[in-house]
Formats: structure tokens, sequence, C-alpha cells
């Protein structure tokens, strides 16, 4: 299930992702983790609000990046 729309979905359609210290991260195996659905990667404002909900964290624009960089590494593969 997207963490931002709260629709349910295959894995492979779903990007997992996990907060450490509130850090954000691709999942690497252990710990929590959560989902972000393709397609409200587009709508970085409600991603964004998500993510600091789930990290328990305020700083937006350190999300920002760190998302980009996930998601152009993501793509590459």
């Amino acid at each position: 299930m997207c963490i931002s729309c709260r629709q349910r979905d295959a894995q492979n359609n779903l990007i997992r992702l996990q907060c450490v210290d509130s850090q954000l991260s691709l999942f690497r195996g252990n710990g929590r983790s959560f989902y972000i659905c393709k397609i409200c990667l587009e709508d970085s404002k409600k991603v964004l609000k998500a993510l600091m909900r789930q990290c328990k964290s305020g700083d937006r624009d350190k999300f920002s990046n760190i998302l980009k960089e996930i998601i152009t590494d993501d793509r590459k593969s």
C-alpha cells in the first residue's frame, strides 16, 4: 500500500523505502519499511508530506533532494 495515496498495488509497481534515524533510503533488508507508488512520485508535494509524517521529521528540502536521487538511481537500474 502506498503511504501517500493509500492505494493497493503489486510490489513491483511500488518503491520500497525506509527511514533510519530520520534518514530516507532504499530498503536495505532489515527494519521497518514503507512503499510509494510510481504515480505518486510525480506529485512531490503530496509525497513529501507523507514522507515527513512517516519519518517524523520536518526537513522538507532534505527529503526532496534524497527522493530525487533515489528516483534517478531507480530508473537507471
